[in-house]
């Protein structure tokens, strides 16, 4: 890494550890109805209208049961309202480029993908998406997504900081505070910005031009691409408007729009720790947290570009310079840092955009994007679910603490009994086996590695990646999979609704049997869950619990491929 590479990461942690605390406070602001924000003025006479409409009792809250009631009927209706406007979108208007129907598979994979913030593009946007879809199915999704899994985590935290109670909020409260007050005014600040950077915001036709050196009718795409970028970014959706997404220069025009994407992402993820330290009265515990996640991050960022900056060996000897480091698939105009990075901060934040094509990136520079989401969504993770997942690791690595030293486990005075070590456990491993168990299945099967483009270990790799991030709710892809087929469409679909409703059912079962908890003594001595030797502690468990349960794969896909590119041997 070159001076200007460590400026360019040190700035961007500095920004986000400054906007963290803010940020983190207006986040506890807007999931406390009885606090006051400076929005009030603005939204809460829309946020009566909504309850007064919908015939929502504010003022009731829910157990951990009709809280997850209410998330599983509400996304199993957007799905469906997804899946309908999709189906009927030759019909609708904002179609200029006359775009047709699109087939059952596709269309519940989308509708699946954007429900379930994953936003799994199988798709060539710009040729598959009128605007209507591109502005109002879609977007509406990226808006709902990101609400749901923040009010997920609130009812958590909740369940961590009450004690003696059944209940842990109104989900219907919770999702609408969350769009109104947080994600709507957010998105708009970043979508005022890309359109100050030239990002286009408009409905025109696609620009018809002849090519110089052909003749060839060339189609630029138009459309109104700023303002899904905001919720995109803000709301760790993913999904861009091309198919090349954030490379493309008119979704990621500048150095500055590159680097304020980067902090978009960040921003929600980080502030969560703030969130979760003042709802508990703890705020050492909350920066704690936010250092073991940073912690993990910079490790990634600096393994993923050592690797791509060194790029393949073998080059050199076939004449191509290798100073500049592994430049395939990426932009002139981004180079390796900036590609790395960008790929260590759409996966550690379940986004999935991307700036630069993982399936070029060198085996072990490719590992980090793919280890990143095998660890669950728990570096930074999506909006609430990088929250509650990482919460899941702090549990198991309480609980394991205190096998080792013959103590009761307890986390913030509360003891870690049967029920709540299972639905920790299982919450987390109910993702590796979504991933192995999807993977398996591809790779023994004529519909699966048909869609390959490359073979070896190369080839697995894509199929593991692929199923990593579809159950991992991230989105992005090594784009070596021929994947809009009927097999992959629903394969691909069912991991991305069971990764986020098992782990979102576990994790609201583990806050059922947290809130009931009695509030400890005044003199029981906790847990330390603060200081080096907590963040240790839950980066130790996060590895060997996360991380090598998918050693096995890795080392038949990205490792074994490392071996063959020194060899000379390329897939």
């Amino acid at each position: 890494m070159k001076d200007l590479d460590w400026i360019q990461l040190s700035l961007l942690l500095l920004i986000i550890t400054l906007i963290t605390k803010p940020l983190g406070i207006y986040i506890h602001k807007v999931l406390n109805p009885d606090e006051k924000t400076f929005l009030d003025k603005i939204f809460k006479p829309l946020e009566k209208l909504t309850y007064r409409v919908c015939r929502i009792d504010a003022k009731k809250e829910q157990t951990w049961k009709e809280y997850l009631f209410c998330v599983l009927v509400f996304s199993g209706f957007s799905v469906l309202f997804t899946y309908v406007l999709l189906g009927l979108q030759q019909y609708l208007f904002l179609n200029p480029e006359k775009l047709g129907a699109l087939s059952a598979d596709l269309r519940f994979n989308i509708a699946a993908g954007f429900q379930t913030n994953t936003d799994w593009q199988g798709y060539v946007g710009e040729e598959t998406l009128s605007y209507f879809s591109q502005m109002v199915a879609l977007p509406l999704q990226n808006f709902l997504s990101p609400s749901i899994g923040l009010g997920v985590a609130a009812a958590l935290v909740r369940g961590i900081a009450r004690h003696s109670s059944t209940v842990l909020g109104n989900f219907w409260v919770d999702i609408t505070r969350i769009t109104y007050y947080l994600l709507l005014p957010l998105a708009f600040i970043a979508a005022v910005f890309f359109v100050s950077q030239g990002v286009p915001q408009n409905f025109n036709p696609y620009t018809k031009a002849t090519t110089l050196e052909s003749g060839i009718e060339q189609h630029i795409v138009q459309g109104p691409m700023a303002s899904q970028e905001g919720i995109k970014l803000i709301g760790v959706n993913g999904g861009g408007a091309t198919n090349a997404d954030s490379a493309h220069p008119y979704e990621n025009p500048t150095p500055l729009s590159n680097f304020v994407q980067l902090l978009c992402m960040l921003a929600i993820p980080a502030a969560q720790t703030y969130y979760l330290g003042r709802e508990i009265k703890n705020q050492k515990h909350g920066w704690s947290i936010y250092v073991t996640m940073a912690i993990i991050f910079v490790a990634g960022v600096i393994i993923c570009c050592t690797f791509e900056a060194k790029g393949n060996p073998h080059f050199k000897d076939l004449g191509i310079a290798v100073s500049s480091g592994n430049m395939e698939g990426k932009e002139q105009r981004f180079g390796v840092f900036s590609s790395a990075l960008f790929a260590t901060v759409t996966t550690s934040t379940s986004t999935g955009a991307i700036n630069a094509s993982h399936d070029s990136f060198t085996p072990i520079g490719g590992i980090v994007p793919m280890l990143n989401i095998q660890l669950g969504e728990s570096i930074w993770g999506g909006v609430g679910a990088g929250l509650y997942s990482i919460l899941l690791f702090v549990v198991i690595a309480i609980f394991t603490a205190g096998l080792i030293i013959g103590r009761t486990p307890e986390y913030l005075g509360k003891k870690i009994e049967a029920l709540d070590i299972q639905s920790a456990i299982l919450g987390v491993l109910v993702f590796v086996f979504i991933v192995l168990g999807f993977t398996s299945w591809a790779s023994v099967s004529e519909w699966g590695r048909s869609a390959l483009l490359n073979q070896g270990p190369h080839g697995f790799s894509e199929i593991l990646y692929a199923y990593s991030s579809a159950a991992g709710n991230n989105g992005s892809s090594f784009n070596g999979l021929v994947t809009n087929t009927p097999w992959w469409n629903i394969s691909l679909g069912c991991a991305m609704l069971m990764g986020r409703y098992a782990l979102i059912t576990f994790v609201l079962m583990l806050a059922g049997s947290l809130v009931k908890k009695k509030r400890p003594a005044t003199d029981t001595v906790s847990f330390p869950v603060s200081g080096v030797t907590f963040v240790a502690l839950v980066i130790s468990v996060m590895i060997l619990v996360g991380a090598l349960s998918f050693l096995p794969a890795l080392i038949m896909g990205p490792f074994l491929e490392q071996f063959f590119m020194l060899s000379g041997k390329l897939f």
